[in-house]
């Protein structure tokens, strides 16, 4: 499996893919033209011919024949061109001291806070290829594509998640609250977001603070839950560093989290390491491994071996992602792959063990039971290793 960048010969498979994922996919509408577009803008993206505010970077995931299995794209900016709402959960605080009454109330506040920031978006992956660790690959790997080129994307990366919804699609959050100001249901309303048609809507709500307790029960008890569907997407980005810190879609009241870029973990582990050739047998740890090219980019999940600043991957790896011996790659092990290798370094020495690694060569190392209780203390406290020495003797 490979993530790379879409191609215009994609359009068949992406048309396929999002007829498959239904009327919730409303960032890749099942409409040709759009999708078109979107492709032909996104090959300019990677081409860097468009600015941040505009830069759409649509990935496939590719199988090893060469069948396009799922999609996740990136954007470079949000609320740039025009306004990006959310609804932030706040808490206002009414008093009545003669009364001996204090009320929190849970308060809606629609606001513009995350413009200029990245979003992580449009991610679906066929349901018969949700195995091993391709869901990884397609989530991540644009991440890694991300680390290696940091100056295309914001401080943060957001994503908005799919709000709780019955069998019928039908969101309570909506019926609650947006339905009111607009004569039609949550599917029309969400169709027309996926059309660009979400600024047009969030004009047209109210600007005051909501109080949460107007709502009804099944409409609170939505806010900042994510659809059942997605929830495999939110435990891979928690795990990753996202956190949900109070945004929420102001259609469907799914959670938006964040994370700084540079404390993601695939951004903050990852590692510049030179590519060779070798045999990494089935105990090698999974590693995420992406090419370095922006235009030409091959991201892909392969075991390896790493050895200082090197990383064995097979030939058949090498061969099918575009890399040679000697090439640079960018990499990082997957979070599983990443405790399992913490979990596996052996425990340190003993205190007495470690007081008795400050002797330079030649002297190496001595055992705790050749230095002598004064020796010890000049050790512990660092002192220059000649006094060791001359002392040791003469224990």
């Amino acid at each position: 499996m490979i993530v790379r960048p879409v191609n215009v010969s994609d359009l068949p498979a992406l048309m396929t893919l999002v007829q498959q994922a239904g009327p919730g996919f409303t960032t890749l509408p099942a409409n040709e033209d759009r999708l078109a577009h979107r492709v032909r803008w996104a090959q300019r993206a990677f081409a860097e011919q468009v600015e941040r505010a505009d830069a759409d970077y649509l990935f496939v995931l590719e199988d090893d024949d060469t069948r396009v299995v799922g999609v996740s794209a990136l954007a470079g900016a949000v609320g740039l061109r025009e306004p990006w709402y959310n609804y932030r959960v706040g808490l206002t605080v009414s008093s009545a001291p003669d009364l001996g009454i204090q009320r929190q109330i849970p308060t809606l506040f629609l606001n513009n806070e995350l413009t200029g920031q990245s979003e992580l978006c449009s991610l679906f992956l066929r349901h018969d290829q949700r195995t091993g660790s391709n869901g990884r690959l397609l989530s991540l790997g644009r991440l890694l594509f991300a680390a290696e080129f940091p100056y295309l994307f914001g401080e943060k990366m957001i994503a908005e998640l799919r709000g709780s919804a019955d069998e019928k699609g039908c969101s309570p959050f909506w019926d609650s609250l947006g339905r009111h100001f607009f004569q039609m249901d949550f599917s029309h309303a969400d169709h027309l977001s996926g059309l660009g048609n979400k600024a047009f809507i969030a004009e047209l709500m109210p600007r005051q603070p909501l109080y949460t307790c107007l709502l009804t029960a099944q409409a609170q008890a939505a806010i900042g839950q994510a659809h059942p569907n997605t929830e495999p997407a939110l435990k891979i980005l928690q795990a990753e560093g996202f956190a949900h810190k109070g945004y929420i879609d102001i259609f469907d009241g799914g959670p938006v989290i964040e994370a700084p870029l540079r404390n993601i973990r695939t951004v903050r582990d990852s590692l510049e390491l030179t590519l060779s050739l070798g045999t990494p047998d089935d105990l090698a740890p999974l590693w995420l491994l992406h090419n370095r090219r922006l235009e030409n980019c091959r991201i892909t999940v392969a075991r390896a071996r790493r050895a200082g600043r090197s990383l064995a991957i097979a030939r058949m790896t090498a061969q099918r992602r575009h890399l040679q011996p000697g090439n640079s790659g960018r990499a990082v092990m997957l979070p599983n792959q990443q405790r399992q290798a913490v979990a596996a370094r052996p425990a340190p020495p003993p205190q007495s063990m470690q007081s008795s690694c400050y002797l330079p060569p030649p002297y190496g190392q001595i055992s705790p039971d050749q230095i002598n209780p004064f020796s010890k203390a000049l050790i512990g406290k660092r002192q220059p290793c000649k006094f060791v020495m001359i002392l040791d003797p003469f224990a």
